[in-house]
């Protein structure tokens, strides 16, 4: 019912007055974000600094290759987990400010992934070491006691055909 009454009221609102109707849209469209060509000149490098709102001695754009990035800027490859928690971010769920530009491989700098500018805890040669330590702990263990079988103890079967009186019914 109150989806009814909704949609009434909407449908008089339009009626009398259509630009309450209209929403004011603040933020950018996509094709705002979409790159544009390779700046060639300074002036068209100051203008795609301008556009990602970045200055200028920051903005560099990834090298004209034919991967069609244009004049989106080359952002440093750093994880979003390795950026400053203590930095107080507009939204700090995904450590980013209103209107920064996004890297271009975001999906694989994003939090839930590894960080690749992150200093591993232990070396690759302790690593190696561990994996071989590990690998023939086990071999020892298992060359060792492979002679001590393990079993259920359990006693033979007593079967009625095998000869052997198991019972009787007669009494002492």
């Amino acid at each position: 019912m109150a989806l009814f009454r909704g949609a009434k009221l909407a449908f008089n609102l339009a009626r009398t007055n259509p630009a309450s109707m209209i929403v004011p849209v603040r933020n950018h469209w996509n094709k705002d974000f979409k790159p544009g060509k390779y700046p060639e000149t300074e002036a068209e490098r100051l203008a795609a600094a301008k556009k990602y709102n970045m200055h200028p001695d920051e903005y560099q754009p990834y090298p004209d290759d034919g991967e069609g990035y244009g004049d989106y800027p080359k952002l440093p490859d750093e994880p979003v987990e390795m950026k400053d928690p203590y930095y107080p971010y507009d939204f700090p769920e995904l450590k980013r400010n209103f209107n920064e530009p996004v890297h271009i491989e975001y999906t694989l700098w994003s939090e839930d992934r590894f960080g690749y500018s992150e200093k591993p805890r232990f070396s690759l040669k302790y690593q190696f070491l561990m994996f071989t330590g590990v690998l023939a702990a086990c071999f020892g263990i298992y060359y060792f006691l492979e002679d001590y079988k393990v079993f259920r103890p359990v006693v033979p079967k007593q079967l009625p055909g095998d000869g052997k009186v198991h019972y009787t019914f007669e009494s002492k």
